[in-house]
């Protein structure tokens, strides 16, 4: 591994994979999984096709030739990450970091593979993500050390896609500066709080992340100015030395991480106890104030299952998992969850909000038929790098999540692709991620009506 890099342009740029330590290399392949095998589930949602089919149809033209994943059509760069992204943010499965309090990945590797080149191997590919994530996370953390509201992810992790298109495009390190600072002008700064509240397709704004830091790289190709980026201010001197990749979390359950302690305080006590859904009269967690207003009770569509505290914590009790087909079509849910979740009360814990961001707890009483209380104690969810998910863990979520929408023998396939060499071409897994999956329902039921087909190339 040769010397950490001061200099912010020269780690984009110079950073090789054989300059990684070798546990980052690992933890990089295991987001790439990670994100993939999200972005399978997610390709089934509205959500992924309403964006596919506005950036095929609108970031066309003579540029389109990057890959939209799971659908067989191109765009532009720019608008391959903006779907890209939005197919993985579709469900809330996806890797993240306590601090920053959001995702990296999610616009990151949608933004390297929408700027590969056909001959790019395994390894740059490998290196440019780990790099993305690097600049994205000190993005992040420098966001929230800067304003007290909570932005949304794109926020930030517009500045990793746009030090990876920098990378691809070979910018020199002053117009490299200037696509990082096009990138924190125009990522987009939503308020999370809000889409927490009124849960939508907006999400955690990662899919405009993507498009913003894309757009950023490209602009700064052509001459376009941007103000420094004040976020990455004074991070030099850590790149190459402390890796933030490395304290990723990884998630059991497609739904926001805040919810996912007390659906592991629920779990232990079916786990240790062995009652039955039938047998539960009343549910109480306690827990941190951003969890709390995780409140959809009765959610219609995907982004109120995934946004909410009551409905996984039933599905818990109910299944003893969170089935990412029930967060996916909530409708589908027993009505013993939906029973379950309307009564549940979720109050906030002064302790535990005090924790968060760094650590986030729940506890939960169950109250029985039987006329027994039974109290978990305070629980966080496994996943954080002191709790990690084995590799066994995370290859059965992957497959978990892929296998409705791919089949079993495209999910085993693309699984083996993601394990390629360094030294391979990326070629055959960036063909796998772009190819078309067998014909399937597509989504609709949830929002009260079926989305536009797509005349020009199928229905997407």
């Amino acid at each position: 591994m040769s010397a950490p890099r001061d200099d912010l342009a020269a780690f984009v740029h110079e950073t090789g994979v054989h300059d990684l330590p070798a546990p980052v290399v690992e933890q990089t392949r295991r987001c790439v999984a990670d994100l993939v095998g999200t972005a399978a589930a997610g390709a089934r949602t509205r959500l992924s096709h309403v964006v596919r089919d506005h950036a095929h149809r609108h970031q066309g033209g003579p540029q389109a030739c990057s890959g939209l994943w799971f659908d067989g059509r191109v765009a532009a760069p720019a608008g391959a990450a903006l779907a890209n992204a939005a197919t993985i943010d579709a469900m809330d499965a996806h890797d993240g970091h306590r601090l920053a309090k959001g995702h990296a990945g999610a616009a990151v590797l949608p933004g390297v593979v929408a700027f590969s080149a056909p001959d790019s191997d395994v390894g740059e590919l490998l290196a440019a993500t780990a790099v993305g994530y690097e600049v994205a996370l000190r993005a992040g953390l420098g966001l929230h050390a800067l304003a007290g509201e909570h932005h949304s992810s794109g926020a930030w992790n517009a500045l990793g896609v746009a030090a990876v298109g920098a990378r691809a495009l070979g910018l020199g390190a002053e117009a490299t500066e200037h696509a990082l600072g096009i990138a924190e002008y125009h990522g987009p700064r939503g308020p999370m709080m809000r889409c927490i509240d009124h849960p939508t397709m907006v999400k955690d704004s990662s899919a405009p992340g993507a498009q913003a830091g894309a757009q950023a790289a490209l602009l700064a190709k052509d001459g376009f100015t941007g103000a420094p980026a004040q976020v990455l201010s004074g991070t030099g001197s850590q790149l190459g030395r402390h890796w933030h990749l490395l304290e990723q979390y990884f998630k059991p359950h497609p739904v926001c991480r805040w919810a996912q302690p007390a659906v592991s305080a629920v779990l232990g006590l079916v786990a240790e106890h062995g009652f039955r859904a039938d047998d539960v009269v009343e549910v109480q967690v306690g827990t941190f104030h951003e969890a709390v207003r995780l409140d959809a009770r009765d959610p219609s569509t995907t982004e109120q299952a995934q946004y909410s505290l009551p409905f996984p914590v039933a599905l818990g009790l109910v299944h003893g998992y969170v089935p990412p087909e029930a967060v996916a079509d909530p409708s589908s849910a027993d009505s013993r969850v939906h029973e379950i979740a309307a009564g549940m009360r979720v109050v906030e814990s002064a302790p535990m909000s005090a924790c968060f961001p760094g650590q986030r707890w729940a506890d939960a009483t169950v109250d029985l038929a039987d006329g027994r209380r039974l109290a978990s104690g305070p629980v966080t969810a496994p996943g954080d790098p002191e709790d990690a998910l084995s590799e066994s863990d995370l290859r059965t979520k992957f497959h978990t999540l892929a296998e409705p929408t791919l089949g079993r023998e495209r999910t085993l396939a693309l699984r083996g692709l993601l394990d390629l060499p360094c030294g391979a071409p990326a070629a055959p897994l960036l063909g796998a991620l772009t190819q078309a999956p067998p014909p399937l329902p597509r989504p609709g039921a949830e929002v009260g009506h079926a989305p536009e087909s797509n005349s020009e190339n199928g229905d997407g």
